[in-house]
This record gives structure tokens, C-alpha cells and sequence, in this order.
């Protein structure tokens, strides 16, 4: 006889909102946001409109958890690459971080902050700004070290903390473009190595 209490009729399922949340990240990684439909969304986190507009509030506030989730989850190499004792040493944990991330077996391929919104037209517009204070904050952050390491004369005087933040971005949205075209972790981390040939000297 099954004596476990019955859930009233009528009461919302019980759901776990952390893996949810983790399934709708790779739903937007893959699909970006305006190809991630509510029924993609709901199907993958295995919940009801009515459930996820409980939890998550609408697309664009779920859109802006997930990529919170995926700053702290499969991005996090680039907090940790600003720990890094020298430039050159934050410029190749930064590089190759992004050539880990976006080839991982596990994930789906690419950038979720690059390829969240390539592609958004006006509905689009809330997530493809998220993208690009995120990206904008990611450049500030690396400016302010490369600037510290000007100061601490690990770089060069004349160094443009600014563009060399801008431009180690930019090889690392290339690198997530590439991944998505079906390149190699081999291939970009070749790129990598290039781009990090060209470091100015201490």
C-alpha cells in the first residue's frame, strides 16, 4: 500500500530550479536567444509556462540568469584569468580558457555571450543589450589589470591598456565563432599561440 501524502490537486510540481536553470543556459547557448522558443525552453527544463514565469520571471529575465550562470559557470575562466600574476599570463589563461570553453565534448559549441544574439532583430534588442554590457564589463576588467600592469612596469609604458583589453576580445569572440563553424580545439588553440606571439615585451 503506498502511504506516501498525495500532493494536493491542482498544486504546481515540484521542480528543481538550479538544474532548470542550467538546462535553459544550454538551451540559449545553442539556440541564442530569439532562436530559443518557450516551448524549447519549458521542454528542456521539464516545467510549464505557468511554473517557469513563476520562477524565472519572463524570457528576458530567465535569458539574463542563465547568462549569470554561465559567467560563473562554464565562463569563469575569465575571473580567474585576471588572477594571474603577469599580463602575459592573464592574456594566455584568457585565450585559453575561451579555447576550452567553447569546444568542450560536454557543451554546446561556441560562446553563449558571443552567439546569445548574433542574430536578434528587435525582440532581441533587452538580451543583445545584456550581451553587450557583459562583454563591455569583460573589456573593463581587463583594462584595469593590464593598467595595473603598466603601473607595475610589466608591460610596456607606452601600452594602451584599452586596446589591448579590446583586442585579446575580440581573438577570443573570433575563437567562439570559429568553435561554432566546426573548428578544432587544436586549430584555435593554434590561434591562441599566435595571437600571444605578438605580446608586447615587459
Amino acid at each position: 500500500m503506498d502511504t506516501h501524502p498525495k500532493a494536493p490537486i491542482g498544486r504546481p510540481r515540484g521542480f528543481d530550479a538550479d538544474e532548470a536553470l542550467e538546462r535553459a543556459m544550454r538551451v540559449f547557448w545553442e539556440q541564442g536567444y530569439e532562436g530559443a522558443s518557450l516551448t524549447d525552453l519549458t521542454s528542456a527544463m521539464g516545467i510549464t509556462r505557468t511554473s517557469m514565469y513563476a520562477a524565472f520571471g519572463n524570457k528576458e529575465e530567465l535569458f539574463r540568469r542563465a547568462l549569470e550562470r554561465y559567467t560563473e559557470g562554464p565562463a569563469s575562466y575569465a575571473a580567474r584569468a585576471l588572477r594571474e600574476p603577469t599580463a602575459r599570463q592573464v592574456a594566455t589563461a584568457f585565450l585559453g580558457g575561451s579555447v576550452r570553453a567553447t569546444t568542450r565534448p560536454d557543451c554546446p559549441t561556441g560562446c553563449l555571450g558571443v552567439q546569445g544574439s548574433l542574430a536578434a532583430g528587435d525582440p532581441g534588442r533587452p538580451a543583445r543589450d545584456a550581451l553587450i554590457a557583459w562583454r563591455d564589463e569583460a573589456i573593463s576588467h581587463l583594462r584595469d589589470r593590464f593598467q595595473r600592469a603598466v603601473d607595475e612596469g610589466d608591460l610596456p609604458p607606452d601600452t594602451d591598456p584599452g586596446l589591448l583589453a579590446r583586442y585579446l576580445m575580440t581573438v577570443a569572440n573570433g575563437i567562439a565563432v570559429q568553435a561554432v563553424g566546426g573548428a578544432t580545439r587544436d586549430d584555435l588553440q593554434q590561434v591562441a599561440d599566435m595571437a600571444l606571439r605578438t605580446w608586447p615585451p615587459a
